[in-house]
């Protein structure tokens, strides 16, 4: 290709992120050219609204009230997909880009997530790449660091911290001893959270970056609906100052791992050492750690979110396209992945915390203590205050359990015949811990 030949690209979505895209391939143009080895042109759009200003001059584009007419614009040769969402429009024009033979760059952890395997065969088959840096982890190139830079690696572990609203959300309640509602409302003002914040505080939109993440790291597409997810709703004060008593701090975090029998993958508030890394992970960064047999454990940390680091992304993806690098989806062809079994919730382990509100009445701690040995969990320490700290003497007190390593179903058993016992006075609440 001629060094002189552009990369014509359509873009579909002209957000906070398009917008961006736009921005930064006319403010670096020359830098992007250097560096891509040809210059990278916006030539069409497709978005809702013509008229509102979005910083930056598109007036020569052609412009598409259907986004899938990208897919057929002979002048396009690669389709940038900021749309979102796993279906409709954002899923229909990824698929014709691809079966047209067009080059696909989308920033979609929703639609990767859920359709990937379909979109990496489509990808294989037309023999032209499908490109997410910006799914994960926004600005932090992560997919790039697991599939190509990890690529010699056995990978057995990985996650983190991979929603920069919850994380705020978490760091603002520690740091103000406020509670969930109070600061989501805050997040919201600020724009950190969305005015419906269901995807990302109930564990959505991480799930669909440890999904992607996990299908990197263990060589095939894991099952979105295997992934178990819990949200920070459930988070109170009371469970961040019980865990800073502890020595811990709660995260929510995206996990996955690798066993001998499949792959155990879960997005849930954590207990994390408060010396670890990712325990010092704050407000709305994102880190994302690695573990394998060779490289023993790494973690990236970054703004996780915003126009910049994503639109980053994305044009990092448009430049190895521009290149001429392409790299299969999930890193290897179709015919050289491995299955991938997913592992039910009940066969994970660990160790938990759990949080009960129970009656000042004696025999309460021996009730408790005999569920637990019924079911085979022992317990590593206890906690028990005369009243809630900060709140009213009612007649009710907190006291909080540390387990000892133990099988999750033994857990989920205790928590069901404690739940039904007299004493206990609301639902319990029982966090995971790990090792950050």
């Amino acid at each position: 290709m001629n060094e002189t030949t552009p990369l014509k690209i359509g873009v579909a979505g002209l957000g906070t992120v398009g917008a961006g895209v736009a921005t930064l391939l006319s403010t670096n143009a020359q830098l992007i050219s250097a560096r891509a080895g040809r210059p990278i042109e916006i030539v069409a759009v497709a978005a809702r609204s013509r008229g509102r200003d979005r910083g930056v001059d598109l007036s020569a584009c052609r412009w598409y009230d259907d986004a899938r007419d990208l897919a057929r614009d002979p002048d396009v040769d690669v389709v940038v997909e900021l749309i979102g969402g796993a279906e409709g429009v954002a899923r229909e024009l990824v698929e014709a880009a691809l079966r047209a033979g067009k080059p696909v760059v989308t920033a979609n952890k929703a639609l990767v997530a859920v359709h990937g395997a379909e979109l990496a065969r489509a990808s294989e088959q037309a023999s032209v790449p499908l490109m997410f840096e910006a799914a994960v982890a926004g600005g932090i190139p992560v997919i790039k660091a697991v599939r190509e830079g990890l690529a010699a690696d056995r990978l057995t572990w990985i996650g983190g911290i991979l929603n920069g609203t919850c994380n705020y959300i978490l760091t603002a309640m520690r740091e103000s001893a406020r509670d969930f509602a109070d600061v989501l409302a805050e997040a919201q003002a600020l724009g950190y959270a969305e005015a419906d914040p269901s995807t990302d505080v109930d564990g959505i939109d991480a799930a669909h970056k440890l999904a992607i993440l996990a299908a990197l790291a263990f060589g095939q597409p894991v099952n979105f609906g295997s992934v178990v997810v819990e949200g920070i709703r459930g988070i109170g004060a009371l469970d961040l100052k019980f865990a800073q008593e502890l020595g811990y701090r709660i995260k929510l975090l995206g996990v996955a791992r690798q066993h001998e029998d499949g792959v155990e993958a879960r997005v849930s508030p954590c207990l994390v050492p408060d010396r670890a890394p990712l325990a010092r992970v704050d407000g709305v960064f994102n880190a994302v750690v690695a573990e394998g047999d060779f490289i023993g454990r790494l973690m990236l940390e970054g703004r996780g979110a915003g126009a910049g680091p994503t639109a980053s992304a994305v044009v990092a993806d448009l430049i190895d396209i521009a290149r001429g690098t392409v790299v299969p989806v999930w890193g290897a062809s179709g015919t050289a992945l491995s299955e991938v079994r997913s592992i039910d919730r009940e066969a994970f382990g660990g160790a938990y915390y759990l949080r009960l509100l129970v009656r000042d009445q004696p025999g309460v701690i021996a009730d408790v203590s005999a569920v637990l040995r019924d079911f085979g969990v022992s317990v590593r320490s206890m906690l028990q205050h005369g009243t809630a700290p900060d709140g009213p003497d009612n007649g009710a007190v907190p006291l909080v359990l540390v387990t000892h390593v133990t099988r999750e179903s033994a857990m989920l058993s205790s928590l069901a015949r404690i739940s039904a016992l007299d004493v206990v006075i609301e639902e319990p609440t029982m966090l995971r811990i790990e090792a950050g």
